[in-house]
């Protein structure tokens, strides 16, 4: 018995000796023969170590080649993760490195592995684990040299050669050309796919962000092989990255300066104005839950400039602005947020591009286009020759009376006689209807192109034809598209609780008066006043607004002159100053005229005379301005603000050329800044001044070095003088 016992053992142990030893060859076999060339790929990866090579960044170029965005070449001191992945090792690394390197090791840990979250953890590194991690950029070479000769001292530490942006002269333009910074958590995949190290600096806002992949360029490497500690011994393969396409913007930096300048004066200047409320007739305060009195705010605007005839954009202005520069200047992460903080009022954000983010009423600079309305639609009777009575009030004659006493009905023009009562023009036109403002005449037209047409959008189609309610396409990031309000726009406002509670769902006749004059549910940006102007100043093309003229060839040279690229010895790769007219509305002259004779009188006068002269909003503001020089026409708007008080008024004004051959269109929008004769009228003012070389623009020259003690986001300017702002009596009423 003991002997089968041991030979089936033995049998046993052969079957499974057969199996393993069988398992075995078939494995050797398939790694030998079937695997063999993954395998080997696995060797040589092992063997090899690849570093991406970054391309120089595209420059960016204002219409005359002046250097907006510049290219720094900096040595960044890297360290490998492996030198890191044991904490005690760590710590005797960054302790070490610390002085050399003048940082703080808390600094080191959080680019280890990130900041401290709320929890009380690391968040983790935001960058790549394939690549030594960059410990400090813009290294001297001496301290570079000490560190590479001291290798023993600093397992894992090297160098590399890295571009570093620069913004010559930021702040100016800060907005339009934009800023780098790191790729965010939400953005990581996105740029993972398209090739980029998750440690790149990519463009965060302006055409930095818009023309990312074109500025970028093509990345090249150097592939080297390593021994098992991971020591260089040779290059097996380098491939140089191509420098990424410079771009050259329509912006013409001389107009961008002054705009800039002409709106921060104009806003703090107004913010010494008090303004007061309305009395009745017994002179009590009309609201006397608010102050009598109070100082204009005035924190914040835009200002736009646009060839008309192209789309061109010669500036682009929006204040409160930022110098670009603090985004590479390597400050703190609590000094970054002291600058840029990160506040929930409206009026302190200053990453917020106003010119094609504000969502804005217009006030009375939107009656051109329901004027427009009106008479290309046939509503009024005899068209430009219609003529209408302004008695200062208009009691709305679809809702009967009943109704009337629970919803408004009766709508009034703006103050006069010192604010005691309102306006009243007598007998007006379409032209004299706009030269002096009459909102009357507009409540008319708004309620009856409503109840006539069975509440229709009729006016909304029409004024959306000059681009309101859409986004107008231009090459910047965050254009929002703004709002024509009709049934389905107020609707929605009313389930997402923007409007007060209440509020009717439907669209109602009230609701296409107060469009009529600017107010209510509209929302409009300062580039779409612009582009809708520009409209009226080319007989009715409606033109795509183009901040960029063209992609060029990498590595455009220096011109002799500092700051200056030579751009006749540029290539051009694209060409994206193309005029694109998105819409052409042929406007015809009984309808254009009347509209461009109103605006005309807007600046030159005359007003009206009901047997007591009323002048027209702008003329007084505008006797000062060389309109022989250079003719215009334009409108002012006052929009009414929160409470309806008048310190929370917002001024707007756009212009257009008569002169064909200086085809430019101006608006601008300031934030509770008053009358819009007396905030953005004298803006525009100073614009086509400058362009009829009337106002003297200072000269554009290249930025002093950031001041990194600074805690405030970009300097104060100031125009040069403040002639061009003032008038004979400093502008008028609306």
């Amino acid at each position: 018995m003991a002997t089968d016992r041991r030979s089936s053992r033995l049998v046993a142990l052969g079957v499974v000796a057969t199996v393993i030893f069988t398992a075995l060859g078939l494995r050797m076999w398939f790694l030998q023969v079937v695997d063999s060339t993954s395998l080997e790929l696995k060797v040589q990866s092992n063997k090899t170590r690849t570093v991406k090579l970054l391309p120089e960044r595209g420059r960016i170029f204002d219409r005359e080649g002046r250097i907006l965005a510049d290219n720094e070449r900096i040595v960044t001191v890297t360290v490998a993760w492996e030198a890191m992945r044991n904490d005690d090792d760590r710590s005797e690394l960054f302790a070490r490195l610390a002085p050399v390197l003048d940082m703080e090791v808390e600094d080191m840990e959080t680019r280890y592995a990130g900041p401290v979250g709320s929890d009380g953890e690391r968040t983790g590194s935001r960058y790549s684990p394939l690549l030594p991690m960059p410990l400090r950029e813009s290294v001297s070479e001496e301290t570079v040299a000490y560190l590479l000769e001291r290798s023993e001292d600093f397992p894992g530490v090297d160098a590399t050669v890295q571009w570093k942006r620069e913004y010559p002269y930021a702040p100016l333009a800060a907005h339009v050309v934009g800023y780098l910074g790191a790729i965010t958590k939400s953005d990581a995949a996105q740029y993972k796919d398209l090739g980029y190290d998750l440690n790149e600096r990519v463009g965060q806002f302006g055409v930095e962000k818009i023309f990312e992949p074109y500025l970028r360029g093509t990345p090249g490497f150097v592939r080297y092989e390593v021994d098992s500690r991971g020591a260089i011994l040779r290059v097996v393969e380098r491939v140089e990255p191509v420098p990424g396409n410079d771009l050259q913007l329509a912006l013409d930096l001389d107009y961008q300066q002054f705009a800039e300048q002409a709106l921060e004066t104009q806003l703090r200047l107004n913010r010494f104005i008090v303004a007061c409320q309305a009395k009745d007739d017994k002179k009590q305060l009309i609201k006397p839950q608010f102050p009598e009195c109070s100082n204009l705010k005035a924190p914040a605007g835009s200002v736009v400039m646009m060839d008309y005839s192209n789309g061109e954009v010669l500036a682009l202005a929006s204040y409160p602005t930022f110098d670009n520069r603090w985004f590479n200047s390597g400050i703190s992460g609590d000094k970054f947020a002291q600058i840029f903080p990160n506040t929930k009022d409206p009026d302190q954000s200053l990453l917020v591009n106003r010119a094609i983010s504000g969502q804005y009423n217009l006030g009375s600079s939107f009656k051109p286009f329901v004027a427009y309305a009106a008479l290309a639609t046939g509503q009024l009777p005899g068209g430009a020759s219609y003529r209408y009575v302004d008695q200062g009030s208009y009691t709305l004659v679809s809702i009967d009376r009943d109704t009337c006493q629970v919803v408004k009905c009766i709508y009034r023009n703006a103050l006069c006689g010192g604010g005691n009562y309102a306006c009243r023009y007598g007998v007006v036109t379409v032209e004299d209807a706009l030269a002096v403002s009459t909102d009357t005449f507009f409540y008319k037209i708004g309620e009856e192109i409503f109840s006539e047409r069975g509440g229709q959008p009729i006016l909304q189609e029409e004024v959306r034809k000059f681009g309101f309610g859409s986004r107008t396409g231009i090459d910047l990031p965050y254009e929002s598209a703004g709002r024509v309000p009709d049934k389905e726009s107020k609707r929605q406002l009313v389930e997402d609780g923007v409007l007060m509670e209440g509020e009717s769902p439907n669209y109602l006749v009230g609701d296409n008066v107060q469009l009529s004059v600017g107010q209510g549910l509209l929302a409009a940006s300062p580039l779409q006043l612009a582009q809708a102007y520009g409209a009226l100043g080319n007989g009715g093309d409606v033109n795509r607004p183009l901040i960029a003229l063209a992609l060029l060839s990498p590595s455009t040279p220096n011109s002799e002159q500092v700051g200056m690229a030579d751009l006749s010895q540029s290539t051009v790769v694209l060409n994206l100053g193309l005029k694109n007219t998105i819409r052409s509305l042929n406007i015809p002259p009984d309808v254009l005229d009347p509209i461009v004779k109103g605006l005309t009188r807007v600046i030159t006068g005359p007003g009206t005379d009901n047997g007591s002269y009323h002048a027209t909003t702008g003329e007084r503001l505008f006797k000062s301005y060389p309109y022989e020089d250079l003719p215009i026409a334009g409108k002012t708007g006052t929009a009414q603000g929160a409470a309806s008080l008048p310190w929370n008024d917002s001024s707007a004004f756009g212009a257009f050329s008569l002169d064909p051959t200086r085809p430019i269109v101006v608006s601008a929008y300031l934030e509770k800044a008053g009358y819009g004769a007396k905030a953005a009228a004298p803006v525009v003012k100073c614009m086509f001044m400058a362009v009829a070389g009337a106002a003297s623009m200072g000269p554009v020259v290249p930025s002093n070095p950031l001041n990194t003690e600074s805690l405030v986001a970009a300097p104060e300017r100031r125009l040069p003088s403040t002639r061009c702002l003032g008038g004979a009596a400093y502008g008028g009423r609306d």
